[in-house]
C-alpha cells in the first residue's frame, strides 16, 4: 500500500510543474504563441510604420536640407548646430518653460473644485456643468473670448474700473510677458473642465467606507482630503499631469494664433508655433521640419521622464 502511495506521489510530483505536459512541449507551445502574436501584430505594425515612421523619417531628412516646399538642397546635420545657436530659438524655449509654471494651477484648481463638487454642495450639478463648459468649446472660441477679456477695452479693465481700481487698467496683450501671462491664464481655464472631470471620476471610484472611517477617527474635511482622498487619487493626478504637460507643449497653437499670433515680438511664440512660423510664414520648410523634430524629441523625453517617475513611485523599474 505504501509502495503504491509513494509511486502515485512521484507521478503527481512529475506532473505538477506543467500539468502533465513535458517541458519540451511547453517550450514549443510558447514559441508557437510568440509567432502567432507576431503575425497578428504585423498589420498594426505596418500601419504604424506607414502613417508615423515614414513621415518622421522624411521630416528628419528635410530637417537637414534647405527646403522651400518644392525643391530641397542637402546641407547636413550642421542645420541643427545653426538652430541651436539661434537666440530666437532659446527665447521660444523660454516661453515654453514659463508656461510650464502654470501646470500646478491647471491641476490644483480643478482638484479643489472637484473636491467641493464631490461634497455635493448646494447647486453642485449646475456648477459641474459650468466647469465642464470649456471642454465643450473650441479652443479657437476660447481664444476669441480671451482677447475680448484681456484687451484694453475688455471686460477685465471694465471690472477694475467698476471696483475703483481704474489705475490698474492695462492691455495685457500688448506686453511680451503680460501677454504670456494672459496666455497662461487662458490655458489654465481651458484645462479646467477636463481636469475637473478626471478628478470627479477618480473620487467617484473611492470606497466611501474609508471616508466614514476617517470621520469616525475625528479627522476634519481638510485632513480627510490630504490623508485619505488625495493619496488614493494618485493615478488620476498622474494622468492629469501627463495630459496637461502634453497640452502645454503641443496644443496651444489655436490659442496663440487667435490671441497674439506669437507676439508681441516672440513674446508668446512657443516651439509648436515656431514650427508654423518658420514653415508657412517664412517659407523655410526645412527649418520648420527641424524645429518639429526638436519638439518631437522634447516630447519623447518628457514622456519617458514621466513614465520613469510614475513607475518609480510604484516601486517598479523600466
Amino acid at each position: 500500500m505504501s509502495t503504491v502511495t509513494r509511486a502515485g506521489s512521484k507521478a503527481a510530483a512529475g506532473r505538477a510543474p506543467g500539468r502533465g505536459r513535458p517541458p519540451r512541449s511547453r517550450s514549443r507551445l510558447a514559441r508557437r504563441r510568440r509567432r502567432a502574436g507576431i503575425l497578428l501584430s504585423l498589420p498594426a505594425i505596418v500601419v504604424v510604420v506607414a502613417l508615423l515612421g515614414i513621415p518622421i523619417g522624411q521630416a528628419v531628412y528635410y530637417s537637414m536640407t534647405n527646403w522651400n516646399g518644392l525643391t530641397s538642397t542637402w546641407i547636413g546635420p550642421s542645420t541643427y548646430a545653426t538652430a541651436l545657436s539661434d537666440p530666437t530659438f532659446w527665447r521660444v524655449l523660454e516661453n515654453n518653460a514659463l508656461l510650464l509654471l502654470s501646470i500646478p494651477f491647471a491641476i490644483g484648481i480643478p482638484l479643489a473644485i472637484a473636491a467641493l463638487l464631490h461634497e455635493h454642495v448646494r447647486g453642485w450639478r449646475f456648477f459641474r456643468s459650468v466647469y465642464f463648459l470649456p471642454t465643450a468649446v473650441s479652443w479657437v472660441v476660447i481664444g476669441m473670448v480671451a482677447v475680448q477679456f484681456f484687451a484694453q477695452q475688455g471686460l477685465l479693465n471694465k471690472l477694475l474700473a467698476g471696483v475703483g481700481l481704474g489705475s490698474l487698467q492695462t492691455n495685457l496683450l500688448a506686453g511680451q510677458y503680460t501677454a504670456l501671462l494672459a496666455l497662461a491664464i487662458t490655458f489654465i481655464w481651458s484645462m479646467l473642465g477636463t481636469n475637473t472631470i478626471i478628478f470627479l471620476t477618480g473620487m467617484a471610484t473611492l470606497d466611501p467606507t474609508l471616508i466614514e472611517a476617517a470621520r469616525v477617527d475625528g479627522l476634519n474635511r481638510r485632513q480627510i482630503f490630504w490623508r485619505v482622498t488625495f493619496p488614493l487619487l494618485r493615478r488620476f493626478v498622474q494622468f492629469s499631469f501627463v495630459i496637461t504637460v502634453i497640452s502645454a507643449f503641443s496644443a496651444l497653437f489655436s490659442l496663440i494664433f487667435v490671441m497674439t499670433n506669437g507676439g508681441p515680438g516672440f513674446g508668446t511664440t512657443t516651439l509648436e508655433f515656431f514650427v508654423y512660423q518658420s514653415a508657412f510664414s517664412l517659407g523655410e520648410f526645412g527649418t520648420g521640419a527641424l524645429y518639429g523634430i526638436i519638439l518631437f524629441v522634447i516630447m519623447i523625453t518628457v514622456g519617458l521622464v514621466q513614465l520613469r517617475l510614475i513607475r518609480s513611485q510604484d516601486g517598479e523599474g523600466w
